[in-house]
């Protein structure tokens, strides 16, 4: 499929996705949204790949929502596209992000710019954040006179904890990618040169290991995550761990220790 907002390539075992408005320091849309999520489902359904890098083109990552193809839309009484009055978080109607991204293959978000509003939060769920030491992160919904979505008030206080997620959202300040580090919100700062060679790196590593047990480590980590009860914990992780021995993926790696070789999992 081709796009209008995005592009998508294949790098060896991990698909590629960028944000492609530079000119609108890759403001999002309705558009994009649907797009990205084109995209995803493609790689998901890839048997060669397994990891997805998502990025921007160029000196931003996403500045937000397109003001004039989103909110003035909406106020002046206009569907701004994809029927978002009817979706979550001013996502397409049939379009749950969260879900998509938590039951992806791994992602990882190389943030090489600004990445505020709807440009933070649709990466909040992402498994590993690097960003470019020019990276700038806001939750700003506060100073346009709207609240978070995209579950981004869980996994901010999930990332950084409730008093600094709570700084984050009522102040609607900016922050520097050290700053994000510093507190917990991102994972990795690197050179702006260096951004998405090491956000492939860290994706090969991921796809170098076995599908069904990366699947199933992010539905623990979505259900488990902020759970209290540490038996229903408990009885997740062994229900798996049950499928997990009888896998040929587990015995490929169990045989390629005894061997002294690496596994070979696709």
């Amino acid at each position: 499929m081709s796009y209008e907002q995005i592009l998508s390539e294949a790098r060896g075992d991990v698909t590629l996705i960028t944000l492609n408005r530079p000119e609108k320091l890759n403001a999002w849309t309705p558009t994009m949204a649907a797009e990205l999520a084109d995209a995803i489902e493609a790689a998901n359904g890839d048997p060669a790949i397994g990891a997805i890098v998502l990025t921007g083109s160029g000196r931003g990552f996403c500045a937000g929502a397109d003001m004039s193809d989103t909110f003035q839309k909406r106020i002046s009484g206009e569907d701004p596209g994809e029927n978002t009055a009817g979706g979550q978080g001013g996502m397409p109607k049939d379009l749950d992000w969260v879900a998509l991204v938590r039951r992806s293959k791994p992602m990882v978000a190389a943030v090489n710019g600004a990445a505020v509003g709807i440009g933070l939060t649709q990466i909040l769920p992402c498994d590993t954040i690097l960003a470019s030491e020019k990276a700038k992160f806001g939750m700003l919904f506060i100073k346009v006179g709207l609240v978070p979505e995209l579950a981004s008030t869980h996994f901010l206080v999930q990332r950084m904890g409730f008093g600094r997620a709570s700084e984050m959202c009522l102040s609607g300040r900016l922050y520097s990618a050290e700053e994000a580090f510093r507190l917990g919100m991102i994972e990795r700062v690197v050179a702006p040169e260096r951004l998405l060679d090491e956000a492939l790196e860290v994706a090969h590593g991921f796809a170098a290991n076995p599908a069904p047990m990366l699947a199933m480590t992010k539905d623990l980590l979505s259900r488990n995550g902020s759970a209290t009860e540490l038996v229903e914990i408990q009885r997740r992780e062994s229900e798996l761990l049950r499928e997990c021995w009888k896998t040929p993926e587990h015995a490929e790696a169990v045989q390629a220790f005894l061997e002294k070789r690496p596994p070979k999992f696709r």
